[in-house]
């Protein structure tokens, strides 16, 4: 939907273009140089979010800088996956006991092996929280 004219008659300025230079003009320009396998990554993510090239570098850059945004390494995005798995697998398992606990305190017919069975599950979600804990830890470290 286009914008109403001003009070004036004329066309207005785009909204976004009106905040870009109510910040006030950029004059200051760097070089940013790529080789084609990091020119075509930063191309399609800016292609991506529907901006131009260079506004996605400069905006990118500006929201890392004042730590809007944080980048985030392939592995750490799946070592961040496997804690979301981790936390809903602990959550499930967390209901199991629950209905455990609630069939004990009624007439107490929860067999041995559902019992070992939580008991296994429970471990393995542990261990694997564990394992997602170390690699971030790792990852933490690697930073300067």
């Amino acid at each position: 939907m286009a914008e109403p004219p001003a009070a004036d008659g004329r066309r207005r300025a785009p909204k976004r273009r009106r905040e870009r230079e109510a910040e006030g003009t950029r004059d200051n320009r760097i070089k940013v140089s790529y080789n084609d396998s990091e020119l075509a990554i930063v191309t399609e993510a800016a292609a991506r979010d529907n901006q131009a090239l260079a506004s996605w570098v400069g905006a990118t850059a500006l929201n890392v800088a004042k730590e809007k945004v944080v980048p985030v390494s392939t592995d750490s995005r799946d070592v961040l996956a496997e804690l979301i798995q981790a936390r809903n697998q602990a959550s499930r398992i967390g209901n199991n006991v629950n209905q455990i606990a609630k069939a004990l305190n009624a007439d107490g017919t929860v067999t041995g092996a559902q019992l070992a069975a939580t008991l296994d599950a429970i471990l393995k979600s542990v261990k694997r929280l564990d394992e997602a804990t170390l690699q971030v830890m790792r990852e933490r470290r690697q930073r300067p």
